[in-house]
C-alpha cells in the first residue's frame, strides 16, 4: 500500500460494518431522491456510494473500507438537505465536498496509477470544493431556468454559496494537512522505533 492507502483504509470489522450501514443508508436516499425527482441529492448520494466502494472494487477484502466518519463527513449534505439554505448548511457542505474530494485521492490511488503527495492532495481538495460550488451555481441556475426549480433570489446570497464553499475547503484542508503531519511523524517515529528494536 502507498501512504494515502496506509492512512485512509482500514480492515476492521467494525469500521466495515458501520461504512456499509452508512452507505446503505446513502443508497436509500439515493432511490428516494430518484423518486421523488430531486436528481441533485440523487446525484450526490451516488457519488458518496461510488467512492465508498471504490477499496471492494480495487479486488481486496469486503472488510477494507474507508474510514466510517470520513464517509460519514461525506454524506452529512445528506442530512442538511432537509433545512433552508443559509451559511452555516452550506459551509456544512463544503466541508462534505472537501472530504468527498479526499476521499477521491485516496480511490484514485488504489484503482489507477495515479499518485499524489499530501501537499498537492490537500490543494487538489480546496480547489475541487470551489469549483464545485461554480459548477453546482451554473447547473442550478440552468435547472431554474428550465424547471423552475429553487435557487438563490440574489447576487448577495449566491456569494454566501462561494465564500461557504472556499472557507470550507480551506478549514478542511487544514485539517487534512494537520492529520497527514501528524500520520508522517507517527510513521516516522515507529521506522525510528523499529530500527532500534
Amino acid at each position: 500500500m502507498t501512504q494515502l492507502e496506509n492512512w485512509f483504509v482500514r480492515d476492521t470489522a467494525t469500521n466495515a460494518a458501520l461504512a456499509w450501514l452508512l452507505l446503505g443508508i446513502v443508497i436509500s436516499f439515493a432511490i428516494t431522491s430518484i423518486v421523488f425527482e430531486q436528481l441533485v441529492t440523487a446525484g450526490f448520494a451516488i457519488a458518496v456510494v461510488g467512492v465508498g466502494i471504490a477499496p471492494i472494487l480495487s479486488g481486496r477484502s469486503w472488510r477494507e473500507m474507508l474510514p466510517f466518519p470520513f464517509l460519514l463527513v461525506a454524506a452529512l449534505p445528506l442530512a442538511v438537505s432537509v433545512f433552508q439554505p443559509d451559511f452555516a448548511t452550506e459551509f456544512v457542505s463544503a466541508l462534505s465536498i472537501a472530504t468527498l474530494a479526499l476521499l477521491l485521492v485516496v480511490d484514485l490511488h488504489l484503482l489507477t496509477e495515479v499518485r499524489m503527495t499530501p501537499w498537492f492532495a490537500v490543494f487538489f481538495v480546496v480547489i475541487t470544493t470551489m469549483a464545485v460550488a461554480g459548477f453546482w451555481a451554473v447547473g442550478a441556475g440552468f435547472a431554474h431556468g428550465m424547471w423552475g426549480t429553487p435557487f438563490v433570489r440574489t447576487n448577495t446570497q449566491l456569494m454566501y454559496v462561494f465564500i461557504a464553499a472556499t472557507a470550507g475547503g480551506l478549514v478542511a484542508g487544514g485539517v487534512f494537512r494537520w492529520y497527514f503531519r501528524r500520520r508522517e511523524r507517527a510513521d516516522a517515529r515507529f521506522a525510528e522505533e523499529a530500527k532500534y528494536a
